[in-house]
């Protein structure tokens, strides 16, 4: 699949450390940096020490209007990441985004009309899947057939909240979107993947600040139910992950089929076998264990692909903007509980 041409790729947008993430994998997958841009002095420093290799350009446009370059991968601030996105497009490159790609229905909505006028790639980074080893293994047990047809998905996305360290934008909703927006796209976009959906609906949600009133715009709970062709799903995000544990949460993943079931601990097992990346398969043979940690991660490798060819391999693009569409309308329609103002 990979082919002799390089990519080319730039970075606009640094405010959050997943950016080094995205560009890692990105690297890995052989493509080469071109340039960055972010008007911050001190993230830049940062990023320029880090990557001595890329140019640091002196505006947006200096590489939006450079024709060498591809593709933009950005980690800027959530609610600016879809007008940049629309723009690299409108350039004629291919866009990947951090999660969330889009803090509005609004910006979506516009995103999907410009991808569809310039057949250029809009993709986000929903890295707990396309990162995550022990996910992608799942995935290919599930197509394997090896807990038959799957009925329904849990998926949950314990965080740590560690408030000295956020940046102000963290606390304000119109900025990074909301908790749903900010964290459940992952677990959306699992769910369409392990159910196969092509279609699916919120049926409920909710969010809530329960234990940050000196925050009024901070959501520390979210949760919805999801239903799909033949399957549905349940999500939960939080910010209540304690100190003493040794990684940023617990998340995990759980794929419920017809012949049996999966639990993916992406993090850490509680069980205590050391690392991260435990997969545990039930079926009616017995109870099976897989360490995960030498899966193949080939996302960038299959992204990179797909923008000098022009094909869909890492993502469909119909995918990439349903999974946003759920957690946009599960953010847009919840109830709001705790110390929340009313919108």
């Amino acid at each position: 699949m990979t082919s002799p041409a390089t990519v080319r790729f730039a970075v606009i947008g640094i405010n959050h450390g997943h950016i080094y993430d995205q560009v890692n994998m990105l690297l890995e997958g052989g493509a080469e940096l071109a340039a960055f841009y972010a008007p911050e002095a001190d993230l830049a420093a940062k990023f320029a020490k880090t990557y001595p290799q890329a140019l640091q350009a002196g505006s947006t446009n200096q590489i939006l209007e450079d024709p060498g370059i591809q593709l933009v991968t950005s980690a800027a601030i959530p609610n600016e990441r879809a007008p940049l996105g629309v723009e690299v497009m409108r350039h004629g490159k291919d866009f990947l985004s951090d999660k969330p790609g889009f803090t509005t229905l609004e910006q979506l909505a516009e995103a999907r009309r410009v991808q569809a006028e310039t057949g250029r790639i809009y993709s986000v980074f929903y890295a707990e899947r396309l990162a995550n080893p022990a996910t992608l293994r799942a995935g290919e047990l599930v197509k394997s057939g090896a807990i038959g047809q799957v009925v329904q998905t849990i998926g949950v996305g314990p965080h740590k909240i560690n408030l000295a360290a956020r940046p102000d934008w963290f606390f304000e909703r119109q900025k990074y979107g909301g908790i749903l927006t900010d964290i459940a796209s992952h677990q959306m976009d699992q769910f369409l993947f392990f159910s196969g959906a092509r279609s699916a609906e919120v049926v409920f949600s909710q969010v809530a600040n329960y234990q940050h009133p000196d925050y009024p715009e901070l959501e520390d709970f979210g949760d919805a139910v999801l239903r799909g062709e033949n399957c549905s799903g349940y999500v939960r995000v939080d910010w209540f992950t304690p100190a003493g544990l040794p990684t940023f949460g617990d998340t995990r993943l759980t794929v419920i089929g017809t012949e049996g079931y999966i639990e993916v601990r992406k993090n850490l097992d509680l069980g205590g076998r050391p690392g991260a990346n435990h997969l545990f398969l039930t079926d009616g043979k017995g109870v099976h264990y897989q360490n995960c940690e030498d899966v193949e991660v080939p996302f960038a490798r299959q992204l990179l692909d797909d923008v000098i060819n022009r094909t869909e391999t890492a993502m469909t693009q119909e995918h990439c903007f349903l999974a946003s569409e759920l957690t946009l309308k599960a953010q847009a329609n919840a109830v709001r509980l705790g110390f929340l103002p009313k919108p």
